[in-house]
């Protein structure tokens, strides 16, 4: 499942399913009922492959928009601007429409709210070890990985971050709040 708790107040969720053609056929509308898409990703397992990929995408993307955002800044633009800019160009992704990181973007992000609320570092750190550990079971490199798993595990020990949003990156790399 991806969207969290604002995708599931909103009906906006994403299922990606692992199982039978016969069981996917009974648990696809149940589960429409709760989302807005559900993707038949294969047999059993494979709809956690999906989320484990998915999730190690938006932890790469999640690092880069903190980044790109404090750099931006410490040069001088505006943080709307920039977000604007990036949500409109090939830098698209959805820490920047809609989990931006910093302070008052997004309205509705955590970073609005103390980076309260929202996908805990914690989650993304255990789904970055998962996606780690399945990558090397089946030999696939996944070149980034232990350097962002890392970032995660930095800034979880910093207590002003570790029981936050992951956008809560962003304060760990010493943007401006």
């Amino acid at each position: 499942m991806s969207g969290g708790v604002v995708g599931a107040a909103a009906g906006a969720l994403t299922f990606m399913l692992g199982a039978t053609p016969d069981s996917a056929a009974i648990v696809t509308p149940i589960l429409q009922t709760m989302g807005k898409r559900v993707t038949h990703c294969g047999p059993p397992g494979s709809g956690l492959v999906a989320k484990l990929a998915n999730n190690y995408v938006l932890g790469v993307a999640n690092i880069a928009t903190a980044e790109a955002m404090n750099f931006g800044m410490r040069w001088g633009l505006d943080a709307n601007v920039l977000a604007s800019v990036l949500a409109t160009s090939t830098g698209r992704c959805w820490p920047v429409e809609v989990n931006n990181p910093v302070p008052g973007v997004v309205p509705t992000a955590p970073a609005s709210r103390d980076y309260k609320g929202g996908f805990g570092l914690r989650l993304m750190a255990k789904d970055l070890r998962l996606a780690a550990t399945a990558a090397k079971d089946r030999e696939a490199r996944l070149e980034l990985v232990e350097r962002v798993r890392q970032v995660y595990a930095d800034a979880i020990a910093d207590e002003k971050c570790a029981d936050r949003d992951f956008s809560v990156l962003y304060r760990w790399l010493g943007g401006k709040e």
